[in-house]
């Protein structure tokens, strides 16, 4: 590996956990943040729908602005909108402001949605280069820095830290992380892609068969990743009694499952395949999951917690990089699977939610174990192209 590639690929591995943290960092101080504010359950949810509304913005943008001027300042400009929402976010809390709480939210959804698929992108682009996968490794460093931003918010939270100093820190920490990474990545990877993709034979890549299976099986890994994301602590306090302490620990047993899958992935995919990863992935997150729903034992539930996360853990990276070798044009499919991706991040809790408050949410659950099942079946659709395949054993 040469220099720079190297250097690019720490940069991936730089802004991925740098982004985890602050994801983590503000969820865990959203109890004291609604104190603050002093907002009611529906009011909080008005200012987090900021974040939703960011979000939405960043990923149906993401691909536009990629294929126009390259991954690498929509990168920047979302890393950078990151760091900057977090001192907002934390300067509005500490007036009691909401709008200026949700403003912040909004600007770290737009920077945290668009960003993220511009370094799936850039991610896709260095496994090419390099001819295996870095993919999981990549989106381990983000659940390795949910870990540690949440690990360090609770330690705060306990000692009464201030809101506002602690999201400040963590915004001024970064700029300079981003700062070193933007520099190390090469300019116009998903222009030039795009640009070249117009002298490519082919369908428009919404046309291709082919990646609309690609795409159900990244909306159902998605789901089952995000379901836990939004509901899993509540899932077990409500669903099978545990104390909130404990509940939120059972949280942070899915994330720490979900990184040391996706860091042990890559020598899995390299000796195995990706169809057969992926297959075995859905299957073990599904047996998991199915222990969660079915058997009424909170300790069977929790054990059961780290085959979800190890589950779940490698079907997002493993379906963007057969995205990326599934034909032409590897921007504009990486992009619009990982938006697939990302809008079932955003969509699928809150439906389960509502399926949840009708039939409980043990029951809701019941969807994403579906999904599952079906993600298993669809796993072949993964197999890349003779002609498009890396030179990797067993891809």
């Amino acid at each position: 590996m040469d220099l720079a590639t190297s250097r690019r690929r720490m940069a991936l591995f730089t802004l991925f956990l740098t982004v985890g943290m602050g994801l983590s960092s503000w969820v865990t101080r959203t109890p004291d943040i609604r104190d603050l504010l002093g907002a009611s359950t529906a009011e909080m949810g008005l200012v987090l729908f900021g974040l939703s509304a960011g979000s939405m913005a960043g990923i149906l943008s993401s691909g536009v602005l990629v294929s126009r001027f390259g991954a690498r300042p929509v990168v920047t400009a979302g890393a950078l909108a990151v760091a900057a929402a977090m001192p907002l976010t934390g300067a509005g809390a500490a007036m009691s402001q909401s709008v200026v709480v949700a403003a912040g939210l909004f600007v770290f959804g737009l920077g945290m949605g668009g960003g993220e698929v511009g370094m799936n992108i850039e991610g896709a682009d260095v496994e090419r280069v390099l001819g295996r996968p870095v993919l999981p490794a990549l989106h381990g460093c983000f659940s390795l820095g949910t870990v540690l931003g949440a690990a360090s918010g609770m330690a705060l939270t306990a000692a009464s830290f201030p809101v506002a100093w602690h999201l400040g820190l963590i915004g001024a920490a970064a700029l300079p992380l981003v700062a070193w990474s933007a520099a190390q990545l090469p300019a116009g990877t998903g222009r030039t892609a795009a640009r070249d993709a117009r002298h490519r034979s082919g369908p428009p890549v919404w046309r291709d068969g082919r990646l609309a299976l690609i795409g159900l099986i990244v909306l159902a890994m998605a789901l089952a990743e995000g379901a836990a994301n939004d509901w899993l602590p509540l899932l077990m306090v409500d669903g099978h009694g545990l104390d909130p302490a404990l509940g939120s620990g059972v949280y942070v047993a899915f994330a720490a499952a979900m990184t040391v899958g996706r860091f042990t992935g890559t020598s899995l995919i390299d000796r195995f395949g990706r169809v057969a990863v992926l297959c075995a992935s859905a299957i073990v997150g599904g047996a998991g999951l199915a222990l969660v729903i079915f058997v009424d034992d909170a300790i069977v539930a929790g054990a059961a917690v780290l085959l979800w996360g190890l589950g779940a853990a490698l079907g997002f990276p493993v379906v963007l990089s057969a995205a990326a070798d599934s034909g032409p044009d590897p921007t504009a499919r990486v992009s619009l699977v990982a938006t697939v991706g990302y809008l079932a991040f955003l969509v699928g809790p809150p439906a389960l939610g509502g399926l949840g408050e009708l039939y409980g949410l043990r029951n809701a659950m019941i969807v994403v174990l579906a999904f599952l099942a079906l993600a298993a079946a669809l796993a072949p659709a993964l197999k890349p192209r003779v002609a498009d395949a890396l030179p990797v054993s067993g891809r």
